[in-house]
């Protein structure tokens, strides 16, 4: 615990400098210059520098402290560099505010505006999403004085890195250290690679491999006292592990503790076998052999204490208590982020629907493989795949990280085979950690099979070195393209704009430009903080910027169940058919929710628009856009107070 804490230190340090470092230069945009890609290979070049370095020293038991030390600030500089150089060029992160960055934008700057866990849409509802890493991400830009959607970029950028260095931190609690600083840089490219754009879970996607090998060590203890013995600060660790992943993202934590669970009854499973197995070979040995067992130290007689009268299947019950007491912790962490919700769901209308679920991509309907690419990628991915074959019988690393990857198998079949209930178990998020999980198993399986040929071979003098050049060369190549995978990603980045109406490709910025004089006008007219109103609109990227409370979410899938989605979508609709404001005040008035203080609408021909979504699952696009037109008459009275700004009709309601 003291080397992850001066870890996370050391990685949030170097990240934040290099962070304002990179922001004191007026860069060119990624997308019209190479010369943040540029830049970014050096910066890629200087870490494996450090990460050399700390391996040398490591390998020749020198400076141990000063190697540590290394590591860390290597691995927390590529990942830095990797992000922060594309993104210098503007505030934004990956993907902008567009796609789903948009409700995740509006999740932290909802909890940037208060500690208080809410809803990130709506009112006087607990928040559904986990707000673990949103509610950190508040508390930082609370401190720092930034907005939320400001403050979005370097948090997401500094917490990858602090979550990269404490996952070498556990690798090198549980292997050799110089191995676990390579098998550390392997499985961070592929999160960058892969996992980045979504950064609440990619700080999860970094750790399970580790954790993974550690909850083994909890759950699979062989040895003649079982898994009785020790290990119990592995269990804590398993259980605070599946905690954190409860309190960020419900479904890498339900993977997580499917996976774990699957070690827990294959560690009994093994226990009971080995009972039968002993008893089986106490039976078979002669008295004179069980004597000098007896003389060798056991003072209980011949019979080990674990294989004496008691049933078999008790040898079951230590590996299924610590699983227990996993359990247990990890459910402790959870209500950390889970309570309110599960408060309010006993006494609240929870939708049955599961639109959180309605979605199936084509990743989600086939079984990923991506030991089958020819790349790089796929490469590691089968070299991984052979080792994991080839040493589950032998290796406790192989059993573990072959268990995960069996998890993510079994939990992609059972997703598709939820499509015949109607819904789904989202799939095909998981492949940033099946790759996770492979790589570090190929990076595993490259050292093992690197030495297996030089043996071969008869140890010729300047194998090591090629071993090493070609290792080195692989992982250039891989590293200096991840800004190539990351490219549509960090595009949008550039070509949104931000909440300060700028597009960081210094082309003309989109409507949001009018934000801000929306924002003035609404607290103006209102007389309340933007936490004190609800406002109507389809333009949900406004609530992103500023902490207005919505009346409608995004999209079902992204809506709370206690929010009632689709009777909120009928109000709408039936207020826009109302004819006098004298009828929709008093609809307004009747809402069974707290009801619009203001509409932010779109004109639109003789009237004001809202472009709203509806679940049309199980097609893909799983989401059918309809528009809904309410009359300008509707709003003629004294009551409303309409206003025009840019495209922008905004009609607040005097209360």
């Amino acid at each position: 615990m003291g080397n992850a804490l001066l870890a996370a230190v050391v990685a949030a340090a170097v990240a934040a400098v290099q962070l304002v470092a990179f922001s004191l230069v007026e860069w060119p945009a990624f997308n019209s210059s190479n010369v943040t890609r540029a830049l970014t290979t050096v910066g890629q070049v200087g870490a494996a520098v450090l990460l050399v370095a700390a391996v040398v020293l490591l390998r020749r038991h020198r400076l141990p402290w000063l190697a540590r030390l290394l590591s860390w600030a290597g691995i927390s500089t590529f990942v830095t560099v990797t992000l922060g150089m594309p993104l210098a060029a503007t505030k934004l992160y990956l993907f902008g505010i567009s796609v789903d960055q948009e409700f995740r934008t509006e999740y932290l700057t909802r909890l940037t505006d208060s500690a208080t866990l809410r809803d990130m849409t709506y009112a006087d509802l607990p928040p559904f999403y986990p707000a673990g890493w949103f509610w950190l991400g508040g508390r930082v830009a609370n401190l720092l004085g930034m907005d939320g959607w400001e403050v979005f970029k370097p948090y997401a950028i500094v917490a990858l890195a602090v979550a990269s260095v404490l996952a070498l931190v556990l690798w090198t609690e549980l292997i050799r250290a110089d191995l676990a600083v390579a098998v550390t840089a392997a499985t961070v490219a592929l999160t960058l690679a892969y996992a980045a754009p979504e950064a609440y879970s990619a700080v999860l996607v970094v750790l399970i491999a580790p954790a993974l090998v550690l909850a083994w060590g909890a759950l699979h203890r062989p040895g003649p006292r079982g898994s009785s013995a020790g290990g119990w600060g592995a269990v804590l660790g398993t259980g605070l592990f599946l905690g954190l992943c409860a309190t960020f993202y419900t479904l890498y934590a339900a993977l997580a503790a499917f996976a774990v669970g699957l070690m827990g009854l294959i560690a009994a499973w093994f226990a009971v076998r080995a009972r039968r197995a002993g008893r089986a070979g106490l039976r078979a040995r002669p008295a004179s052999a069980r004597g000098a067992a007896k003389f060798a130290g056991n003072p209980e007689g011949a019979e080990p204490a674990d294989i004496s009268g008691a049933p078999a299947w008790r040898a079951a019950v230590p590996p299924l208590a610590r699983l227990a007491v996993i359990a247990g912790i990890s459910v402790l962490v959870a209500l950390l982020v889970w309570t309110p919700y599960l408060l309010e769901s006993v006494t609240g209308k929870v939708a049955l629907g599961g639109g959180a679920f309605h979605y199936l991509p084509e990743a989600g309907a086939e079984l990923p493989l991506p030991m089958a690419e020819f790349s790089l990628r796929g490469a590691l991915c089968l070299l991984g795949l052979v080792w994991l074959v080839v040493r589950i019988g032998s290796s406790r690393r192989a059993q573990a990280l072959g268990i995960g990857v069996v998890a993510v198998y079994l939990w992609t079949l059972l997703s598709m085979l939820a499509t015949a209930a109607g819904t789904t178990l989202l799939s095909f998020r998981l492949e940033p950690i099946l790759l996770v999980l492979l790589a570090a198993a190929g990076t595993f399986g490259f050292f093992e099979g690197a030495r297996a040929v030089y043996q071969a071979l008869n140890e010729p003098e300047r194998f090591r070195a090629v071993a090493v050049a070609v290792g080195l060369a692989g992982a250039f190549a891989f590293a200096q393209q991840i800004p190539h995978v990351l490219a549509a990603e960090i595009t949008t980045a550039y070509t949104d704009t931000d909440g300060d109406g700028d597009r960081a490709d210094k082309r003309d910025p989109s409507a949001v430009t009018h934000y801000r004089q929306i924002d003035e006008a609404l607290r103006a007219q209102t007389g309340r903080a933007p936490a004190d109103t609800v406002l109507l609109t389809a333009d949900t990227s406004f609530l992103a910027y500023y902490p207005y409370f919505g009346f409608q979410g995004l999209t079902s899938h992204y809506a709370n169940p206690l929010a009632d989605f689709a009777g909120r979508a009928a109000a709408i609709q039936r207020w826009s058919e109302l004819e006098t404001p004298a009828e929709l005040l008093a609809a307004l008035d009747a809402a069974p929710w707290r009801a619009p203080d203001a509409f932010l609408f779109r004109r639109g021909g003789d009237g004001y628009t809202l472009r709203l979504a509806a679940d049309v699952y199980p097609n893909d696009p799983n989401v059918r856009r309809y528009t809904v037109s309410f009359p300008a008459e509707l709003f003629a009275d004294p009551a409303f107070t309409v206003t025009d700004i840019g495209p922008f009709t905004l009609v607040t309601v005097a209360r």
